[in-house]
């Protein structure tokens, strides 16, 4: 049989089966691995995978056969062909993005618009009219289940009504999506479905609809529900650039059902109307179209009576007359009036609604001016206002004064204030919509009014919501976080919803599952959002903020910021481009929102002036719209929220701000949804160009995420989302486990759990229910796959087989065929040999007469039948398929017939619950009506008795109207008197209510003013207190001062004492060293003589030691650093502190000032009489109540007496209102006076505050100058001691040395035999001369404790007497002693220097010098970790190199990032120009790219900011640096004078120095690139780097041909060098990083210019401190000459110890012919070493004998060094002279040099190293003073090719705008591409715009941020005259000029309160100042 093909309208419903169980498709699926690859253009492509290598995979797209490789995370899984096209998503086994994007586009394509994904519908608009909508179609849904038929929003209607109807629930119908969707085309077919089934009137439907052929049949009710619509799209709809007819408001239909299932009545809510829309549209954009259809369609008079003018006189209209396509507005005119002539509007009201839309277009015609000087606003020509006062039936000139001079109540007062032009704007377009908004909502209410129809009951609705689904558009404000806040409480609602229903499935069938809400997800955004407090929401904060006068969105922002900065949900934008920008996390992806102008969206302030004028209307329907104008928010509610505390209720006639009405109905709203069983309706917009067949994935995808289609789906992977039925999981998967299941019948549980088993399934990817199997996301894929495996193997087993049996089947033919052949050929022969045979012949010619002929005439007759047989079965044939046809018809018909059966079942069983219901309810009927007629009855029976009543009454009645008639004319009389009477006793109760108001508001403020003057006298009282203990302090400071400067005088004395003894010592230290020359003569001959015989020993030992003890000192060195940079920090802390304690004294003065003021202007109503007069008028109240109350008693008579009365007392009342006018004006004088008195309070306070802290910089000053002058004196006094200390143990040392020494060479003989065994043990004594050197640099530390430097002497005597038992040993330890003295006095000499200099910064700035490269490794390591990658490669520059090159490098990148900018921007402009040729899929792409240019613009705004932090950044380490390199200046004289005399110093800084001589270097290197062409940077940069590598090199190798000790500091200094390469390439590295962020440079380049000027600022400031610095340089250099003169001073000293020592050298000498006797011995006796180790031994304890000898030494020594201190007492003296000058440095420095002449050559190096040393120092100071003006002119090189690149950015842009023009006009060559064109003209306009604005932006932020340093300036100099003001006030307490308005209890304590507080600040500030001291 074959098929039927599918009608017309089933194509679009229905899927093609034969496509989805094609096994081409399922064998491709299969064969190929295909999967889903993400792509630009089609959002993911179907690939194939060839090969995998770790982490990539490289696949073949299906579509071109392109290999491409792909990150094996991107890949998505492909579901097998049997589930393409499938109507529910939720059943895709690969639940992934991909496959829900396949699954719509092949759907749509294929004219398959509907698709469920779950609870979802998913509705793709196809922007053409499909036939699936037409009454068959809806026959065709009716009572049908919903997988009975294909997905449509009829099925989701009926099932709804279905589930209303058996359930009892209410149902919901949620339709969202992005605008041009097709919400409001879905939501008219939910209502039209529903208005045809749920009809009243089906009865009367056939012959209605025998009358209209294809219309739909409704009732009354229904057809006004579905003439609503029309009514509310052409107030609420307009078009739109993605839609024609756009809603602009969100709606939600409520339709109620009564019992029977019948429509009763409906309601419509609406919520955010876009009233903006009817003042401003964009170009191709409408307003509302009900002004379009009244101007085009309004007759001639109509028009004339609506004021009408043609499209383009209005000014709200401001694109003109844009037409729709396909729709006529005249006509769409006469419609809407038609549906409200249904809707039951009268003409009248039509005509007023149309008055009040001419009104709102008139409104935009109003125009005022500026007037000339003055800024108020004029209105010049008033005929709009004019046709609008007419529209609205108010007066003209009242409109005119109440729009530019309204009336404001401020305080009590009403005043009249000149509104701006700017106003005036404002407040006409806030009221256009504000009427069109209250129009909108009087229209809504009467087309309620019409639905609701109360005469029967609902018993349950159906509500249809049609809003704005959720977006993320590039600007979002208030209203859209309205509409995402709503999109977040319903996704919530279908979370909760959905899985509430799995978890109930699941349930069930019994399957094990914990329950998970996942509404619960979206709750943390929801309470970001709506929380009330603890801490508040957005709504709640700015809700908060409008009740605020000052507020402001910035304001709002902050407060934001500041209580929810730390939510899940909130987070601040990366990239501020403004500071009322914020963001939030929706479970669509993170939106930032601009809170700009929010304030006045949610307090939507009107003109309240105008609004009482139309609520006064002449017009009842304006009255009507105005009739609560009460609760607008007016131009005075600012002023009023002065008064009222931030934190109270807000009043019942109070207004209520738009996000609290829309919280409120957005709360009711989903109490509804919650209260009833939603269903989900999720509408897309396939393309923005409104085109048919045409699907952007990307757009698709989005709105997929927005519309919480792939949040459902995610749920869906939570659980078990593919489920299949135990019968079909069997039948398809049992190939699968094809021995698992027994033979016979089993149940299909059983049978499935087996299969599972066989399969080994992991348990958590499956679950068996009662029913069904349920499985995980991608399990039936896996198992389809291994199917289709099962099934190949099986399939290719019978194709092996079916081949088989061919195969053997032909080759049985060939058999045959080959046997044939061979009888045929023998039959040949056999032929051919008979053929001449004669009886063959006669055979042949006999043949024919035999039987043979008959035979074949039986033949013919046989063939005659057949033929004859033939024909009969083709006729039967031919019957036979018609038979069939007939049949298949018939069968047809069977169906269709059993169709009709079942749908007749189902009507008759819906007719049979009718019935059963019409039975019941006419049972309750029959009841009813025995009641009421029982009640009848009783009702009859009543009515009689009432009627002998009635007659009763009527004769009483007739009697009583007689007597009424005689007594009504005395009454009517009275009457007349009473009315007159009370309408006068009505005025006086008003005016007595008013009083009594009055005075309750005195009383009040009474109150008030009586507790400020008690806060205010005890202020007064606290402050005469403050000033007091002030003047005691300044006293103090006086008599500190005059002490100070007492003490200094006699400093001075003291000073010129000691240059007179310095004198004095000067002449003795000149003999003293003429002593010291002879005594180093000698000892030069006696090391001459040493050096020979020494070289050998010495020439390894030397340097080996000489490196230890570098590497020791430079360790010590580093010790020592580190320890000043934490003194340092400690002292920065400290001053930091400092600082902290000023400001919040400044800042506590402030608030004092402030509190001061605020009490002064509350002192207004403090009088005595004030107080008499509220007594008075208690007692006038009290009087005219009870006068009143007499007068009520009272008749006619006591009538006059009442008004003589009530005007005496209103005389009074008058009089007494004078009065208090009088008190008023006398309280503002007396105001006044105050004012002026606080006024001086505050200039006294101030100057007091001034003065106060005057003397206190003084006071410190001084403080600091003595505390420098005592600490310089006691170091003075402690150095004198300590050196005479040192020099009388220098001497004593020296008398024991050369006794030892006499003793020692009586004992030569004997030790020259153990000369060849202590040999051996020289190594040993080296490394313990080697520790005694660390231990000494460690007591060198330690001067100033005299026992460490006792110890270390005795160390030295020690090692003397070992020299003495041998020779050789004795020599060196000689030289070692020497040596190490030397190194020791080197040492002192530093630590004297630093202790005599007192000036701690100058020596912490040289620590900090050497240091340097230290810090800027260890900052590299931190900011590695902290920072960004950005930020750390910027630091990491800085680091390494110098602040100039980084300034000069971030410049670099900036222009190449410009250049690299405007060659992407020059290749966007050649891609608008080929885009055009692109295919219509393309079309999307062009817009988007539009778009990127807008992001681009905002991202260029972002980084801009991040620059101008980076600047910040570098501008603080600039100032750093150089600050640092003024120290370097001082310092190079400090290290000048220590190189000389310290060698280990001179090798640390020399490699210190080379490391600076590299960074400068590398600065100049970077200037010159500058210079150079940018495209050349990279070569420059090798070449700089091969120069100095190989100048490096030649410095390295003269170095190591000098001074072989130097080769490990070269070493050190390569490594540097190698890592300065390493910070080099990281530098180019950064460049080309950099270049990538350069595009953000240009829209930045305002602010960088500003900045740079503010650093050339900042470097002539630098530039005057190095000048300062040179002159503490040269006043430095003069301290160095005086102190090179005292220096020789010192040698004498030395002197007199050579000369000791020259006692010990002649004993060398001998001992030196003895060695040389015992070397030939040790050659001989080679064999006698074990008698050597014996004499080793007994050595040894001569050695300890020795030491016992020189502990009795160590006894003499002290006797001696008695001795010794009476006769050094001159050396005291000049010991003082050392401290106070820097001259120990040079003194050591000629010691060392007289010391070792035996080391010429090594002098000879040092020398030329100090040399070098010096000139690079000069160089590099005069270099660095070049560099900083070379830095100077390249900033500006830089600020003037930054304005010229603004210029080619500007000429660029011109160029991009003559581009698009370009781009514009080819386009529109074509027609097919006009429509697109326009609208990419327009975008890029407006992007244009945004561009503009976004830099005028740019420019109000600079001029507000000038504003604001401005402000800043004048806050200080008002501060500065507030503190004047107090000490003026402080000073007119003092003398008692003000009266006392406290108690004095009070007074006193609150002086005790000043008193303790200022004492404890005095605390403070000493402990402040002793803890700094302590830390200097």
């Amino acid at each position: 049989m074959s098929k039927k093909a599918p009608s017309e309208d089933e194509k679009f419903l229905f899927v093609d089966k034969d496509f989805l169980n094609s096994p081409m498709a399922q064998a491709d699926w299969s064969a190929k691995k295909l999967v889903w690859i993400p792509s630009e253009r089609h959002g993911f492509e179907a690939a194939s995978i060839k090969e995998e290598h770790g982490d990539e995979v490289l696949v073949e797209l299906a579509d071109n056969a392109k290999k491409m490789t792909v990150n094996k995370d991107d890949i998505q899984k492909m579901n097998p062909p049997k589930f393409s096209k499938v109507e529910d998503m939720a059943e895709l086994t690969c639940l992934n993005e991909a496959s829900v994007l396949h699954n719509i586009r092949e759907r749509y394509f294929s004219g398959l618009i509907y698709t469920y994904s779950g609870l979802f519908c998913v509705v793709v608009n196809p922007y053409k009219m499909l036939p699936i909508y037409s009454e068959k179609i809806i026959e065709m849904y009716k009572g049908k289940k919903r997988h009975e038929v294909p997905p449509h929003i009829y099925s989701i209607a009926d099932n709804a009504y279905r589930n209303m109807m058996q359930d009892r629930e209410d149902q919901s119908i949620l339709c969202t999506g992005e605008s041009g969707a097709g919400k409001t085309e879905n939501t008219k077919k939910v209502i039209q479905y529903l208005a045809l089934v749920a009809s009243s009137h089906k009865g009367k439907k056939d012959s209605s609809a025998q009358q209209s052929g294809a219309q739909f049949a409704y009732g009354e009710l229904e057809k006004q529900l579905l003439q609503a619509n029309p009514i509310l799209e052409a107030f609420g709809n307009a078009k739109t650039i993605k839609n024609d007819n756009s809603s602009r408001f969100g709606k939600f239909i409520r339709i109620n059902f009564d019992v029977t299932g019948y429509i009763v009545g409906a309601n419509i809510e609406t919520y955010l109307l876009e009233k903006s829309r009817c003042i401003r549209q964009a170009k191709t954009e409408r307003a509302f179209h009900i002004f379009y259809y009244m101007i085009a369609g309004a007759q001639n008079k109509l028009r004339e009576e609506l004021l009408l003018e043609p499209f383009s006189n209005y000014r709200f209209l401001s694109a003109g007359h844009v037409q729709i396509t396909g729709q006529e507005d005249n006509e769409m005119y006469e419609e809407t009036m038609e549906a409200m002539n249904i809707m039951g509007l009268t003409e009248e009201e039509r005509i007023d609604i149309l008055k009040v839309c001419s009104t709102v277009m008139q409104l935009g015609n109003i125009e005022f001016k500026k007037e000339r000087n003055q800024e108020q606003a004029t209105m010049p020509d008033n005929t709009a206002a004019q046709k609008v006062c007419h529209l609205q039936g108010i007066n003209v000139t009242d409109f005119t004064r109440a729009i530019l001079t309204p009336r404001i109540k401020v305080g009590r007062e009403v005043v009249q204030k000149a509104q701006t032009k700017e106003q005036a704007d404002f407040a006409t377009e806030a009221l256009a919509k504000a009427v069109f908004e209250r129009l909108f909502r009087w229209i809504l209410a009467r087309v309620n009014k019409a639905l609701d129809k109360t005469k029967r009951q609902g018993a349950s609705f159906l509500g249809i919501l049609d809003i704005a689904g959720f977006e993320i558009f590039e600007d979002n404000s208030f209203e859209q976080l309205c509409i995402n806040y709503t999109n977040e409480k319903l996704q919530q609602l279908f979370n909760h919803t959905m899985f509430i229903l799995e978890q109930e499935e699941y349930q069930r069938e019994g399957i094990e599952w914990n329950f998970i809400d996942f509404g619960l997800d979206l709750q943390p955004c929801i309470e970001l959002i709506e929380r009330p407090n603890n801490p508040p929401g957005i709504l709640a904060l700015l809700d908060e903020e409008c009740w605020f006068p000052k507020a402001t969105d910035v304001s709002f922002v902050e407060k934001l910021m500041n209580t929810q900065g730390s939510h899940v949900k909130f987070a601040k934008p990366k990239q501020l481009k403004d500071k009322t920008e914020f963001s939030l996390l929706h479970y669509a992806g993170k939106v930032d929102y601009n809170a700009t102008s929010w304030l006045t969206k949610n307090m939507d302030p009107l003109n309240d002036n105008v609004t009482t004028l139309l609520s006064n209307s002449s017009s009842l329907f304006v009255q009507d719209l105005w009739k609560d104008s009460d609760r607008v928010v007016g131009l005075d509610t600012l002023a009023k929220m002065t008064d009222m505390p931030s934190g109270s209720k807000t009043k019942k006639g109070m207004f209520r701000t738009v996000g609290q009405l829309y919280k409120e109905s957005l709360a009711k709203l989903m109490t509804t949804l919650h209260n009833t069983q939603p269903n989900f309706v999720r509408c897309i917009i396939p393309n923005h160009e409104k085109r048919a067949g045409k699907l952007d994935a990307h757009l698709v995808l989005e709105q997929l995420r927005c519309n919480g289609v792939l949040e459902g789906i995610r749920i869906c992977r939570q659980g078990f989302p593919n489920r299949v039925l135990f019968q079909e999981f069997r039948q398809r998967y049992e190939i699968l486990a094809a021995n698992a299941i027994p033979k016979g019948f089993m149940d299909g549980k059983q049978a499935c759990c087996l299969m599972i088993k066989h399969l080994d399934l992991d348990p958590n990817l499956y679950r068996i229910g009662q029913s069904k199997v349920f499985f995980r996301t991608g399990v039936l894929a896996q198992l389809e796959e291994e199917r289709d495996l099962k099934i190949t193997v099986v399939i290719i087993a019978f194709q092996a087989q079916a081949r088989g049996f061919l195969a053997r089947k032909a080759f049985a033919k060939r058999q045959q065929q080959l046997t044939a052949m061979k009888v045929i050929q023998r039959n040949c022969a056999a032929y051919l040999k008979l053929r001449n045979w004669q009886w063959w012949r006669l055979f042949t010619k006999v043949k024919p007469l035999l039987q043979v002929t008959r035979q074949e005439e039986e033949m013919s007759l046989k063939d005659e039948e057949l033929l004859k047989a033939k024909e009969v079965a083709v006729k039967v044939e031919s019957e036979l398929k018609e038979i069939t046809l007939k049949h298949t018809s018939v069968l047809e018909e069977r169906n269709a017939l059993q169709e009709q059966l079942q749908a007749e079942t189902e009507l008759y069983a819906e007719a049979e619950e009718m019935r059963v219901r019409l039975a019941s309810k006419k049972q309750e009927l029959e009841e009813i009506l025995h009641e009421m007629e029982a009640r009848l009855d009783e009702e009859e029976d009543r009515a009689q008795t009432l009627l002998l009543d009635k007659k009763k009454m009527q004769q009483q009645m007739q009697e009583l109207e007689e007597h009424l008639e005689e007594e009504e004319d005395a009454r009517q009389k009275l009457q007349l008197e009473k009315v007159t009477c009370e309408g006068k006793i009505k005025k006086l109760e008003d005016d007595i209510l008013v009083m009594e108001d009055h005075n309750n508001k005195l009383l009040k403020e009474r109150k008030l003013m009586e507790e400020r003057i008690a806060d205010f006298s005890t202020n007064l009282a606290e402050e005469e207190e403050k000033s007091k203990n002030l003047t005691k302090l300044k006293n103090k400071h006086e008599s500190m001062i005059s002490e100070l400067e007492v003490r200094l005088k006699k400093e001075e004395k003291g000073r010129q004492e000691l240059d007179k003894a310095k004198r004095k010592l000067e002449a003795e230290s000149s003999d003293l060293q003429d002593q010291i020359a002879d005594l180093q003569a000698q000892i030069a001959d006696l090391k001459a003589q040493l050096a020979k015989k020494e070289e050998e020993l010495q020439n390894a030992l030397a340097r080996l030691e000489d490196e230890t003890a570098q590497k020791n000192n430079a360790l010590k060195k580093i010790r020592e650093l580190e320890g000043h940079i934490s003194d340092l920090q400690e002292d920065l802390d400290s001053e930091r502190v400092a600082r902290n304690k000023a400001e919040k004294i400044k800042r506590d003065l402030g608030e004092e000032l402030e509190a001061l003021k605020s009490e002064l202007e509350d002192t207004l109503d403090t009088t005595a009489t004030q107080q008499e007069l509220r007594a008075k008028r208690e007692q006038e109240v009290t009087l005219l109540k009870r006068a009143i109350e007499d007068e009520n008693r009272t008749h006619e008579a006591q009538i006059q007496e009442m008004r003589q009365k009530h005007t005496q007392a209103a005389e009074e009342l008058t009089e007494q209102l004078e009065q208090s006018k009088r008190v008023k004006s006398n309280l503002e004088k007396a105001k006044q006076a105050l004012e002026k008195e606080t006024s001086e309070l505050t200039i006294e306070v101030r100057s007091l505050i001034q003065a106060k802290q005057d003397g206190e910089h003084k006071r410190k000053k001084l403080e600091g100058q003595v505390a420098d002058l005592q600490s310089r004196f006691n170091d003075s006094e402690k150095q004198k001691a300590e050196l005479g200390e040192r020099c009388s143990k220098v001497t004593i040392e020296l008398e024991s040395v050369t006794n030892l020494l006499n003793e020692a060479e009586g004992k030569n003989i004997k030790l020259s035999k153990d000369v060849s065994s202590l040999s051996s043990q020289l190594q040993d004594t080296q490394e313990l001369l080697a520790e005694e050197t660390r231990q000494k640099l460690q007591f060198s530390t330690k001067l100033r404790q005299a026992e460490d430097d006792k110890n270390s002497l005795q160390e030295q005597l020690e090692e003397e007497t070992e020299a003495k038992r041998n020779v050789e040993r004795h020599v060196s330890t000689l030289n070692i002693q020497l040596s190490d003295s030397k190194k020791k006095l080197e040492e002192m000499s530093g630590n004297i220097e630093l202790l005599e200099e007192g000036k701690k910064r100058l020596q912490r700035d040289l620590e900090a010098a050497n240091t340097q490269f230290e810090e800027k490794a260890s900052a590299y390591d931190k900011l590695e970790k902290t920072k960004n990658r950005l930020q750390q490669e910027l630091e990491d520059t800085l680091m390494d190199l110098d602040n100039q090159r980084q300034i000069v490098s971030n410049l670099e990148k900036k222009q190449k990032k410009f250049d690299q900018m405007l060659a992407e921007e020059k290749s966007i402009s050649n891609k608008y120009a080929d885009e055009r040729d692109r295919a219509e899929a393309e079309a999307r792409e062009k817009e988007t790219k539009a778009l990127s240019l807008a992001r681009a613009l905002d991202e260029a705004q972002d980084s801009r900011e991040e620059l101008e932090r980076a600047n910040k950044a570098l501008k603080i380490e600039m100032e750093d640096l150089i600050s640092s390199k003024d120290d370097v200046g001082k310092n190079v004289h400090e290290l000048e004078k220590s190189k000389r005399g310290l060698e280990a110093q001179v090798e640390e800084m020399k490699t210190q120095l080379e490391e600076l001589e590299d960074e400068l270097q590398a600065a100049e290197d970077a200037k010159l690139r500058l210079e150079v062409n940018m495209q050349a940077l990279k070569a420059q940069f090798e070449r700089d780097l091969q120069g100095r590598d190989e100048m490096g090199e030649e410095k390295k190798r003269q170095l190591v041909k000098q001074v072989r000790e130097l080769e490990t500091e070269l070493e050190d200094e390569r490594k540097q060098k190698a890592l300065a390469a390493g910070a080099k390439k990281k530098l180019e590295t950064d460049i080309k990083d950099l270049e990538g962020q350069m595009e953000t440079a240009s829209k930045g380049r305002d602010e960088a210019i500003k900045q740079l000027r503010k650093l050339q600022a900042q470097m002539k400031d630098f530039q005057r401190e190095l000048e300062d610095a040179h002159t503490a340089r040269e006043e430095v250099l003069v301290t160095a000459k005086e102190s090179e003169k005292k220096s020789k001073s010192l040698e004498a000293e030395l002197m007199q110890l050579q000369e000791d020592l020259a006692a010990a050298e002649r004993a060398r000498k001998q001992a030196e012919a003895e060695r040389d006797e015992l070397s030939d011995e040790l050659a001989s006796n080679s064999s006698g070493k074990s008698a050597l180790a014996e004499e080793k031994r007994r050595l040894e304890a001569k050695i300890s004998q020795l030491e016992e000898e020189l502990e009795e030494e160590q006894g003499n020594m002290e006797i001696l060094n008695d001795r010794l201190r009476k006769s050094t007492q001159q050396v005291d003296q000049l010991n003082n002279e050392l401290q106070t000058e820097r001259t120990t440095s040079q003194k050591n420095e000629s010691a060392r040099q007289q010391m070792e002449r035996q080391n010429k050559e090594l002098k000879a190096k040092l020398q030329e190293m100090e040399n070098q040393v010096k000139s690079k120092f000069k160089s590099s100071i005069s270099g660095l003073e070049a560099k900083v003006a070379q830095l100077e002119e390249q900033l500006e090189q830089e600020s003037r090719e930054k304005q010229a690149a603004a210029k080619s950015m500007r000429q660029k842009d011109k160029k991009l705008k003559d581009l698009m023009m370009q781009v514009e006009d080819e386009r529109k060559q074509g027609e097919q591409y006009k429509d697109q064109a326009e609208k990419s003209n327009v975008r890029m306009k407006q992007l244009k715009r945004q561009l503009e604005e976004s830099e005028e932006e740019s420019q109000r932020a600079t001029a507000a941020r000038r504003k604001l340093q401005r402000e800043l300036d004048e806050a200080t100099e008002t501060n500065d005259a507030m503190s004047r003001e107090v000490n003026s006030l402080k000073s007119k307490l003092r003398r008692g000029n003000e009266p006392s308005f406290g108690s004095t209890p009070r007074r006193i304590g609150g002086g005790r309160r000043v008193v303790e507080d200022a004492s404890e600040e005095e605390t403070d500030s000493q402990i402040d100042f002793n803890g700094t001291k302590a830390a200097e």
